[in-house]
């Protein structure tokens, strides 16, 4: 074999370990106070975060769904989940960021070799990041690729080009996902600076700005043979690379509907005024505002609850996983970003709504919560997630494999 994996050399980060899960959502939470104070102004000049990824990396929390036989934490889903949203609450796009990261180290999880997994887990706890080159504009469907890897030698050579490239810009890693020369989807691992590998920072989506979700081309990229995990083989099985990506999402969606509640109560509180016929002194005495606001909240909470379920739904089936306790992660986080999907739309929406035409103001920013919302939930369409539910229920249909369930 190859052994590229011994030789790589990259500047090492200095993470903490996180010891456990409260430290994890604790220390998720000291990082968001001070994300929060520059979200609004990275939004709005479009400051690419690596100062913030760079603490992030530091904080130890990139390497907390390592299992414990590699030494990490291998924290619950449900804390996975809420560690996003709290980060997403503070800034939409660095909840994200690392949302390729997390799939990719369950994949690897589930279909590296162990020589692989010692060594990209361990690239993880010293806070290594690893960015997805996974989707393609011009294809078919967003299932198929054009990026090919083709025999060289003992290794392999890449040529494609990719887009929605999410953390590539801020990566150690570029995890390249390639069809083989039997149409097998696999993911190689290259790290940042390869020869051949051009990141193009184009990404001009309106919301979700600083994600860095552009263009990656491949230019006869090697790529050594120790460096390549066989990921179809995740969606031959049962298996729950996709639930853990899918709530992450949901754990996104779910901190971008709670910064939105966070504003529009603040605005309604010292800045709305009352309608002329409410009969009230203060906007936040308003009867239909208070009831509008009580049906967020609820919204917001079943949400909430639902991703925490779903979490220990996808923890049952890491330990035992079969094809029932599969579905039923499936089904559970299918459920969750539903509502998480509904609840970011309505809360961004429920904004304006109450706190009236002085919120909309350009200096105030507050458009980016809906932007934001309105550019994540883009990410898979949650009308096919009422289908899947829907045709497992009445027709017992499986649901399909996929990195998107």
């Amino acid at each position: 074999m190859n052994t590229q994996l011994h030789h790589v050399t990259l500047d090492r980060h200095t993470a903490r370990r996180i010891e456990n899960e409260q430290q994890a959502l604790d220390v998720a939470r000291e990082l968001a106070e001070r994300f929060a104070l520059t979200a609004s102004k990275r939004d709005s000049e479009r400051l690419l975060p690596f100062a913030e990824l760079d603490a992030l990396s530091q904080s130890g929390l990139l390497g907390i769904t390592v299992p414990e036989e590699y030494g990490g934490l291998d924290v619950s889903n449900s804390v996975l989940a809420e560690v996003t949203a709290i980060l997403s609450e503070a800034d939409g796009s660095i909840g994200q960021i690392p949302q390729n990261h997390f799939y990719i180290l369950e994949a690897l999880r589930t279909d590296g070799t162990e020589e692989q997994k010692r060594f990209y887990f361990d690239r993880a706890l010293a806070g290594d990041r690893f960015g997805n080159a996974l989707s393609e504009r011009g294809t078919k469907t967003v299932g198929h690729y054009n990026t090919r890897i083709t025999r060289d030698g003992i290794g392999y050579r890449v040529n494609g080009r990719k887009y929605y490239s999410t953390g590539v810009l801020f990566a150690n890693w570029i995890t390249i996902f390639a069809l083989d020369e039997r149409e097998r989807l696999v993911m190689a691992f290259v790290p940042n600076g390869t020869q051949g590998v051009e990141i193009i920072d184009d990404w001009d989506g309106f919301g979700q700005r600083v994600t860095g979700s552009g263009t990656t081309v491949l230019n006869n990229v090697y790529v050594h043979a120790d460096s390549v995990v066989h990921h179809q083989k995740g969606f031959e099985r049962p298996t729950t690379i996709g639930s853990v990506g899918q709530i992450i999402h949901a754990g996104v969606d779910l901190g971008i509907a709670r910064a939105a509640f966070a504003e529009t109560l603040d605005f309604v509180r010292t800045k709305s005024r009352p309608w002329t016929n409410s009969g009230v002194d203060n906007a936040s005495d308003d009867p239909l505002s208070i009831a509008r606001i009580g049906q967020i909240a609820i919204r917001l909470e079943a949400a909430t609850a639902m991703v925490e379920r779903a979490g220990r739904k996808v923890d049952a089936a890491q330990v035992d996983t079969t094809e029932e306790k599969v579905v039923e992660a499936t089904l559970a986080v299918a459920t969750a970003k539903v509502l998480t999907t509904e609840i970011a739309l309505e809360a961004t929406n429920t904004l304006f709504e109450l706190a009236g035409t002085a919120s909309v103001k350009v200096d105030l920013n507050l458009d980016r919560h809906w932007r934001n919302a309105r550019t994540h939930t883009l990410h898979d369409p949650v009308r096919w997630k009422y289908h899947v539910v829907g045709n497992y229920h009445l027709n017992g249909v499986i649901p399909p494999k996929s990195g998107a369930l």
